[in-house]
């Protein structure tokens, strides 16, 4: 499959072309003190800093990589607001209430990520391109109209199903029975949506520290010390905010955490032509796949970029590369002689009741889980935490105070992984199978 490469070909991820993470010029001092001590420079953890700093309250962000190399810079740039929650069964899980108080809120991450990039003047291609979801079989489809009926109670915006006679209006396939679309998502550069809030937490003098890992985190009668190669640090409270890449320095969490190794492509330059024939509309797509696809069109039109779980083995990009090339290839055949420019990884973090949470454990913030949906959710989830922090919330948050569920024996390690991915695409296969 080596002819899948074009000259050039890189294992970094596309948007490195336009903002690659970044490492200060020299190291930035560890202070002794500080308010709050935030493990973790992702979207969550920079949006807590931000809105600390806004509160008045002492901001310390503390980067394991260089800032932006982790999943902020990596994923896939789509804006769900929610939409993966609204369409699971949580009301089953945890009753009609808490469920309608979850997705509510879930709803408000879109139009709050819509301001914070206004207010900021954070230049991210950011558009309201809605998103088209793909049903993967018959079945799946004949429940779409009551989602989208569901969606757009809670959103205000329009969704509605499509059927397969009428998808080509979105998609030029027939790999799809159907789909529902949905105006409540957008779309973003996400390396350039992290470089911008990663400066509007710096101008509002949050303290961002790259290159230096948290080892261990200490509860003491006055706070916590936050201990790094480079020093320790005393903070009056501490939020962790790792998510995917959360470490032994954070055991509790890590319990409670499924990483997955995300896996996206992306193709050569097309013709304009092409790209508006293949997604008409230029919106973000995903399916309903247990073992999901996502993909898009670039921000500036002119390729497709097609995400998914390629493996649930630790493999490389470049190995990873030929699978997906296959799976887009199924969507559209005309694909196939295309080439690949970049193929990259990224880690996701789910959690067992498929939630996300803000919680407090041995009087530590913890923000995390999101699903593979951690554009907006993220960014609202480091926000709420914030303002539990600074006790300047009108609320609390639906994410806060849910049971946040592991399993007996998991220590953070996902082995069973690849026999649940085996499972899921044998599921996939039998329900296509079955029309």
């Amino acid at each position: 499959m080596a002819d899948i490469f074009a000259p050039g070909f890189k294992e970094t991820p596309y948007w490195w072309e336009a903002a690659a993470p970044t490492q200060a010029d020299k190291p930035v001092d560890l202070p002794a003190n500080v308010d709050v001590a935030i493990v973790g420079g992702g979207y969550a953890g920079l949006s807590a800093a931000l809105e600390l700093r806004r509160q008045g309250v002492g901001a310390l962000v503390i980067e394991a990589e260089r800032i932006g190399f982790g999943a902020s810079s990596r994923n896939g740039g789509a804006v769900s607001g929610g939409l993966k929650l609204a369409q699971g069964d949580m009301a089953k899980r945890m009753g009609d209430a808490r469920a309608a108080a979850i997705l509510e809120e879930a709803a408000q991450s879109l139009p709050y990520l819509e301001d914070l990039i206004q207010r900021e003047g954070i230049e991210c291609h950011y558009r309201r391109s809605g998103r088209f979801v793909g049903a993967h079989c018959r079945k799946v489809y004949d429940g779409m109209a009551a989602r989208a009926e569901k969606l757009q109670a809670l959103t205000g915006l329009r969704a509605y199903a499509l059927p397969k006679e009428r998808q080509h209006e979105e998609i030029n396939t027939g790999y799809y029975a159907g789909g529902m679309v949905a105006d409540a998502t957008g779309s973003l550069h996400p390396a350039l949506y992290h470089q911008g809030l990663a400066a509007a937490a710096r101008r509002a003098g949050a303290v961002v520290v790259d290159s230096t890992r948290v080892s261990k985190v200490t509860r003491g009668e006055d706070g916590f010390t936050v201990a790094t190669p480079r020093g320790t640090v005393r903070a009056r409270e501490v939020l962790v905010a790792t998510n995917g890449y959360t470490d032994k320095a954070a055991p509790w969490l890590k319990r409670r955490l499924i990483p997955v190794a995300s896996y996206i492509i992306a193709t050569e330059p097309l013709p304009p032509e092409q790209m508006k024939r293949l997604i008409p509309n230029g919106r973000m797509i995903s399916d309903t796949n247990r073992v999901l696809h996502y993909y898009r069109p670039s921000p500036d039109g002119t390729r497709i970029l097609f995400g998914g779980r390629a493996s649930f083995r630790s493999i490389t990009p470049r190995e990873a590369a030929p699978t997906l090339h296959r799976f887009m290839c199924d969507i559209w055949p005309e694909l196939k002689s295309t080439k690949i420019t970049h193929a990259w990884t990224g880690n996701v973090a789910f959690t067992f009741d498929f939630t996300p949470h803000i919680a407090v454990n041995d009087g530590i913030h913890y923000a995390a889980g999101c699903q593979g949906s951690g554009v907006a959710m993220a960014t609202w989830l480091g926000h709420q935490a914030a303002l539990q922090i600074a006790r300047r919330a009108n609320r609390p948050s639906a994410f806060f105070g849910l049971d946040f569920p592991t399993m007996p024996t998991y220590s953070g390690n996902p082995w069973f992984l690849p026999i649940v991915g085996t499972a899921y695409r044998f599921q996939d296969w039998l329900d296509r199978r079955a029309g």
